[in-house]
């Protein structure tokens, strides 16, 4: 069983079934994507993020980076298509904001829609939330 929410996921932050989340504003055509607090927790102390470069286009579902902890290295899913805008280029030396503060300071990479009707296809925080429960109980 997974234990009670102990953050606070930001208005606006929808998820996918691999843990990434987008955190975007109703109208805005940019969104900023990484990993939920409940993937941080799983993988453990990040000690290293491999990001795209600035102007990379993906579709979504594509494989955008990776992430390596203590524990695994991981492949990130781009939940949206779209083209990178900009880069928290402070995870190339502090990985653990990751572990700190994934929706805050350890975001990953924001993003220029190509298709906001992709965000429907994802969970809403209480689908998701309700989908790691389900996941846990398998």
């Amino acid at each position: 069983m997974v234990k009670p929410v102990d953050f606070d996921i930001p208005p606006g932050t929808l998820f996918t079934e691999t843990h990434e989340y987008v955190l975007w504003d109703e109208g805005e055509d940019r969104a900023r994507i990484g990993i939920s607090h409940y993937a941080a927790e799983q993988l453990g102390d990040v000690v290293f993020v491999e990001l795209p470069e600035i102007g990379e286009s993906f579709e979504q579902g594509d494989s955008f980076g990776t992430i390596e902890s203590v524990k695994a290295a991981s492949d990130l899913y781009i939940p949206v298509s779209g083209e990178v805008l900009s880069i928290n280029t402070q995870l190339s030396s502090e990985p653990e904001l990751i572990n700190d503060n994934c929706y805050g300071d350890g975001w990953m990479i924001e993003i220029l829609l190509k298709d906001p009707g992709q965000l429907q296809q994802l969970m809403s925080p209480e689908k998701y939330l309700a989908f790691i429960e389900e996941s846990a109980n398998v």
